[in-house]
């Protein structure tokens, strides 16, 4: 079959299934998540942990239970990993070192799931599983909750309740991920991945030397990693790994985990809101952004320059042969619009241009879908920013879904979406003066600059993909990167939340004639135009002088 007709077939197939599952996986979680009933399993952890989960909290309770819950999560999860050595099912690894603990239990903690080590060699079974697993459950729940608090926002009028951060908790593990990850899991067995908690094998390659292979519980962990957006592989090459991601059936597998919540929580917002357009003006507009990224990355790697690329009748360069331009690109894309760090192949070897895609899929703010939860809150805030700039141009106090867009709403969502920009700039340029950048290149010019500014950017949007000819183990690295993920992830939510607070205390006012319809095709043209337009403002010159200088010079 001609390769371009398969890639076509193959992103139809998955669009296809993404549209089957929206309206009842979205319709399932607004059931969910607005339920008063609690069941038997669900009481038993909130006895466990002293929660009351029918108690409702303001915003500023909420807040503290998140931040409360995390900074546990981050102490728990670096105790574990600089005391491996001595727990159960260790392979005989030793501990980890302290930078790299921190950097490890931060990102996992703000479900980053950066890696700058290689699981295979460092991690044995209890670190990946009662450690890095959990974790990309219950970071990703976090997500999930915060982003119920804004919708609660927009829903209720004239109160200060949002909610029970436990309740909301719980219920996203018991009730969602759980339930999908243990399908996801079996699948994944089925198509070739391991499952185990075998010792380490001693091999003999095909050259006559000796190799060490760590298996483990790999499919469910690859389960989870990308239904939550999590991301960090069980072995160092993540997704490209034959035992993680076996064959073309489980590559689509991986990419739909990785897009169906996503894409199925706009559905639950228009389910809550009681109006199901505005979900779909949402969702379109992800979609939007999120296909346009496909055809354009997919475009650039087939036309790459270069006689290498055209007899191998594209840019093969580190990706797998069985996955070829089309799935790769595919993969690259939905990985860097959400904030999942899986990959199935080296961003670091695709042309300037398409790392430039990749890079700008995660400045957009990873809103196209996003993360589970986090992308539906980062698309919220700014289509209260699109609100309120179709509000200037028109000369009228703007609204959204019935609440007032005033002075306080607009400083809350400016705060939120400037916070990130300043982490990835200041980062990138803090490790550039330094010399930390320069010295963990493995090129130089500006694919080079292109490397320390994807790290940043990958931290700072808890995505957690990498160029991986950066360097990143390093005392000043780890630290700063896990600085930029716990500030990138939690930040935003103090906004978010304070944001909701804000909504769910305002009278709603009723429509008239000069009310902007936001479950209108041309509001979805409006916010589409806005996130561009304001990522575009906020990073052309980084980029310019990364992947666009890269790719103007081939």
């Amino acid at each position: 079959m001609n390769p371009v007709l398969a890639d076509v077939l193959q992103v139809s197939a998955l669009v296809a299934a993404l549209a089957l599952v929206h309206r009842p996986l979205g319709d399932y979680m607004a059931a969910v998540f607005s339920s008063r009933r609690h069941l038997r399993v669900e009481r038993w952890i909130y006895r466990a942990v002293g929660a009351h989960p029918d108690t409702q909290m303001r915003w500023p309770a909420y807040l503290r239970a998140v931040l409360a819950f995390s900074a546990v999560s981050v102490l728990f999860l670096y105790l574990l990993l600089r005391t491996q050595e001595h727990l159960p099912l260790s392979l005989g690894f030793a501990a980890i070192a302290p930078d790299q603990a921190f950097n490890t239990a931060a990102s996992f903690v703000s479900n980053t799931n950066w890696q700058s080590y290689a699981g295979e060699t460092d991690m044995g079974h209890a670190a990946q599983t009662a450690g890095l697993a959990v974790q990309n459950f219950v970071s990703a729940a976090v997500g999930i909750s915060v982003s119920l608090v804004l919708v609660r926002g927009f829903t209720r009028s004239r109160t200060g309740e949002l909610g029970n951060f436990w309740a909301d908790l719980v219920r996203a593990v018991v009730r969602l991920l759980i339930p999908v990850s243990v399908i996801a899991a079996v699948l994944l067995v089925a198509a070739g991945a391991i499952q185990n908690f075998a010792g380490v094998h001693e091999i003999t390659t095909v050259t006559g030397q000796t190799q060490s292979i760590s298996p483990g519980a790999v499919a469910s962990q690859e389960a989870i990693k990308n239904l939550g957006t999590n991301g960090g592989g069980y072995f160092n090459a993540n997704s490209a790994h034959p035992f993680e991601n076996p064959n073309g059936f489980s590559n689509l597998l991986t990419v739909f985990l990785l897009l169906v919540i996503p894409f199925s929580l706009p559905r639950t917002f228009g389910t809550m809101a009681g109006d199901v357009r505005q979900g779909y003006a949402i969702v379109a507009a992800m979609a939007g952004l999120w296909l346009a990224g496909v055809v354009l990355v997919t475009w650039i790697e087939y036309a790459h320059p270069g006689t290498a690329s055209q007899l191998a009748g594209g840019a093969m360069e580190g990706k797998e042969q069985r996955f070829g331009e089309g799935a790769s690109s595919l993969f690259a894309v939905s990985t860097t619009m959400t904030s999942t760090g899986s990959v199935n192949s080296f961003h670091d070897s695709y042309s300037g241009l398409s790392g430039g895609v990749l890079l700008l899929g995660m400045m957009l703010g990873e809103i196209a879908p996003g993360g589970v939860g986090s992308g539906l809150y980062g698309m919220l805030v700014m289509a209260v920013i699109a609100v309120f700039l179709a509000g200037l141009m028109v000369g009228r106090t703007p609204e959204y879904l019935g609440k007032k867009i005033g002075a306080r709403e607009i400083k809350l969502a400016a705060c939120c979406i400037l916070i990130t920009p300043a982490l990835v700039l200041t980062g990138t340029a803090v490790a550039m003066a330094t010399g930390h950048g320069e010295s963990s290149m493995t090129n130089t010019g500006a694919h080079g600059f292109s490397e320390v500014l994807y790290a940043y950017t990958s931290a700072s949007n808890n995505n957690g993909s990498a160029f991986a000819g950066f360097g990143a183990d390093t005392d000043f690295h780890n630290t700063a990167l896990g600085l930029c993920m716990l500030l990138g992830r939690f930040l935003p939510m103090v906004f978010v939340l304070a944001l909701a607070g804000s909504l769910a205390g305002q009278q709603p006012v009723p429509a008239t004639a000069g009310t902007l319809r936001t479950g209108k095709p041309m509001f979805t043209g409006l916010l589409i135009g806005a996130i561009v337009i304001i990522a575009g403002l906020t990073f052309f010159p980084a980029l310019a002088l990364g992947p666009l200088a890269e790719g103007l010079a081939a």
